[in-house]
């Protein structure tokens, strides 16, 4: 008979612990969530793109003060969450290509993840723990943290080591740190310019001929002076920022940052095309995001606030299920609407000025991102509407190409070719050329666990591709047109399924026309009447 000690006790007790808990809980909360064999079948995917002879490794965000003693609510990296469903702090995945170790003690991953300390979780909450790891996420092998220094794992022997961007600034992740240093010093990893390395990424992954003037704007930000004048693929694309010139530079970074833009592209591939159980949760957070935006035009009166709105928009969110916003909330009234990612929400009256409403709820991980304009009053003026129709004939005309096989970068010159012809009928601009005076971002993204999500902008349109249809037009006050224009601001945006030769409008309960938009206005809220006590 095989005795216990005192410690195997004390883990029993906590394993039975921590899966009685977890499975109480699990009876009181949603019933959507991604499942295991989700997880289990990303992680698949991603070994069946990587290499002969190598290992990606994925590490957990870190956590970050908010203020003093207090965290900001965590957000789980969604690569992690991607593969393996955790959703804590100072964890670990590597997912192997081929299996390790031999017979019954083989494996081919690994999660290590935060040890359970029942005295902190009084404090902030249940963790998952190696058992919770093993019964909810499934994984055969899960370890402590702590246990990852000693385990046989000898990275030399890989050919190639897949992984993103470390974590260099853990904070007070003591768990978290431990885990990067020590797989820093296990795998021996030469050191890069991480800047140098994310921006030539985004070169590689985004940039096209029609928007590389703006990608070329952000690497001139981005980058240190020196950094940017000295790399030669950075110089040839700002000395001759052409088509060809583009191609020349993606084949020279795939050349030289190969290795490094491996776990980029392997993601980029597998989370731009949505699974069925992601396009539910999508969908799901669009349209209740859709209810949102439709609340609010039922609710504004002109003596209402920014604030107001977005706490609107909010609890209509949390309502439905959805545990966050999937961005800061961005409510800008007249002047505030020509900034892009205003986030102060604090003016006081509305008016009879239009009001940009970007806002979009995160349900189970997955963010819709959705603008209205609205008026203040619930009614467009002759200029607001003017400019209203113009953007709207701008979505529509690109919303209605969106199926498969269609070039992205296609969307972009269709919306700079109805905006500049719009603005120029309108006497805003002399020349279409003009148009990013006024139109100063781009039409689309992809959508999913990340609001601006991974997945390819080179190439064609691909079926369950989800992306956004957001064009804009924004005139501050000082603009050289009429003054009846400035500080006119308009954004409508919707999250848009792609289909084999159709699209689906995951936003569409959210009025689009400045038409429905009035009609919607002059029905009765459920916040209509609302009053609370005056403040002492």
């Amino acid at each position: 008979m095989k005795l216990f000690n005192k410690k195997s006790i004390v883990a029993a007790a906590l394993c039975l612990g921590t899966i009685t808990a977890f499975a109480q809980e699990a009876q009181n909360t949603p019933k959507d969530y991604l499942t295991k064999e989700f997880h289990a079948g990303r992680r698949e995917a991603l070994r069946k793109m990587m290499p002969a002879n190598s290992v990606t490794v994925v590490f957990a965000y870190p956590e970050r003060v908010f203020s003093n003693d207090v965290n900001y609510v965590y957000h789980a990296n969604p690569d992690l969450y991607y593969f393996t469903g955790y959703k804590e702090a100072d964890a670990m995945l590597l997912v192997f290509k081929d299996l390790q170790g031999q017979g019954d003690s083989s494996y081919n991953e690994l999660l290590f993840v935060r040890k359970r300390d029942p005295q902190r979780e009084s404090w902030t909450g249940r963790r998952l723990g190696v058992e919770g790891a093993k019964a909810q996420l499934g994984f055969k092998y899960a370890y402590n943290g702590d246990a990852f220094a000693k385990f046989p794992i000898d990275f030399k022997k890989f050919k190639t080591i897949i992984t993103d961007d470390l974590p260099d600034d853990t904070g007070q992740d003591a768990g978290l740190n431990y885990l990067v240093k020590t797989f820093k010093s296990k795998a021996s990893l030469p050191e890069v310019d991480k800047a140098l390395v994310s921006a030539l990424n985004l070169v590689s992954a985004r940039a096209t001929p029609q928007n590389l003037p703006q990608v070329m704007a952000y690497l001139k930000r981005s980058l240190k002076p020196e950094v940017y004048q000295s790399n030669p693929i950075v110089q040839e694309l700002a000395t001759k920022p052409d088509s060809a010139t583009l191609v020349s530079a993606k084949a020279k970074i795939k050349a030289q940052y190969g290795d490094a833009n491996l776990f980029a592209d392997m993601t980029i591939a597998l989370r731009g095309i949505k699974q069925p159980e992601e396009l539910a949760l999508l969908s799901k957070s669009a349209q209740l995001s859709a209810i949102a935006h439709a609340e609010v035009m039922k609710a504004i009166k002109p003596n209402m606030s920014e604030r107001e709105l977005e706490g609107i928009l909010m609890y209509v969110h949390k309502k439905y299920g959805a545990e966050d916003e999937g961005y800061p909330p961005i409510v800008g009234v007249g002047a505030n609407a020509c900034i892009l990612h205003y986030e102060e929400n604090s003016a006081q009256m509305l008016n009879n000025q239009l009001v940009l409403l970007d806002v979009g709820s995160e349900y189970h991980g997955y963010s819709a991102d959705v603008t209205r304009t609205v008026p203040g009053n619930g009614k467009f003026s002759e200029a607001q509407k003017a400019i209203y129709q113009l953007v709207y004939d701008a979505q529509d005309a690109v919303i209605k190409m969106c199926k498969a096989g269609v070039p992205y970068a296609s969307l972009e010159e269709k919306t700079g070719e109805v905006l500049g012809a719009g603005l120029v009928k309108l006497g805003i601009i002399k020349d279409a050329g003009e148009v990013r005076k006024y139109y100063t971002h781009g039409v689309s993204h992809h959508l999913g666990l990340d609001v601006h999500d991974k997945g390819s902008y080179a190439g064609n349109l691909e079926e369950n591709m989800v992306i956004t249809v957001e064009p804009g037009i924004y005139i501050p006050a000082g603009s050289p047109c009429d003054k009846k224009w400035w500080n006119i601001g308009v954004r409508i945006e919707d999250d848009i399924l792609i289909g084999k030769d159709k699209f689906t409008n995951l936003s569409a309960d959210a009025p689009r026309t400045w038409q429905e938009v009035e009609k919607m206005a002059a029905q009765s809220s459920i916040f209509d009447g609302a009053k609370f006590p005056p403040l002492k």
